[in-house]
């Protein structure tokens, strides 16, 4: 049974392994699950530590030796109605705090300025960063990110048609099968010669974002008003003289 969905509610890959040994052999000892998961011992005593505190692990004394057993499936949904819970109290008490950290961050704020982020969440962190601004042109889009991440990508773009927030896509000609119209309503295709790259030019606002999306992920941004337009005329040119619908 694949159990990599339990990876998304938070579990580490250790605690899916452990899960699902003791799904698979039942109730059992320490030593029939490092047999099965192979994982040292003493971080295997962490891991099922772990799925205790979360109630998804229980354990008893038999013949003088602990032995573990899943509980009630069940206790992943509750478990995930506590996250969402928490994460709602968590929400309102860091809306108080952000106007206050705004205000921090926008006072160091250079006139030329550049950040790398890596791997999924620094992507997904500066995918964030696009819904402050109401018009977000992309140069080489490959339909990465709604493959690589569907959920928050669906999540994301909600957010952005609630916001009204304009996306321009000069997609890659090899995507053209799979790019949808009513998706990406301002969207254009560029010639063969741009395929192949596994690279995403962003411009939002006074920043650039250079995307990677190879075998490790990476996000280059760089925030400059002169850039930043330099790269907006770019677009545009494309867009009237190159790309095609």
């Amino acid at each position: 049974m694949n159990l990599e969905v339990l990876r998304r509610i938070g579990l580490s890959e250790g605690e899916v392994k452990v899960y699902g040994a003791l799904l698979e052999i039942g109730i059992t000892s320490i030593n029939n699950i490092h047999e099965k998961v192979c994982i040292d011992r003493r971080n295997i005593y962490d891991i099922l530590n772990k799925l205790i505190e979360r109630g998804l692990v229980s354990y008893s004394e038999e013949n003088g030796k602990r032995v573990f057993r899943i509980t009630n499936p069940d206790k992943i949904l509750s478990y995930i109605e506590e996250k969402k819970a928490n994460l709602e109290e968590v929400k309102g008490e860091v809306s108080k705090v952000i106007p206050l950290i705004q205000e921090a961050f926008k006072s160091q704020k250079q006139e030329l300025f550049s950040e790398i982020f890596r791997g999924a969440e620094g992507i997904k962190a500066v995918w964030e960063d696009m819904l402050n601004y109401k018009e977000v042109r992309w140069l080489g889009s490959g339909y990465y990110v709604p493959d690589k991440f569907p959920a928050f990508f669906k999540q994301w773009n909600k957010r952005r048609a609630e916001n009204k927030i304009l996306t321009i896509h000069l997609f890659r000609e090899d995507k053209k099968e799979v790019v949808s119209k009513k998706l990406f309503p301002h969207s254009r295709f560029l010639p063969s010669e741009f395929n192949g790259n596994p690279t995403v030019t962003v411009i939002f606002g006074n920043k650039v974002a250079q995307f990677l999306f190879g075998e490790n992920l990476f996000a280059f941004v760089i925030e400059s008003k002169e850039l930043a337009e330099n790269y907006r005329e770019y677009h545009r040119y494309l867009w009237d003289k190159v790309s095609k619908k």
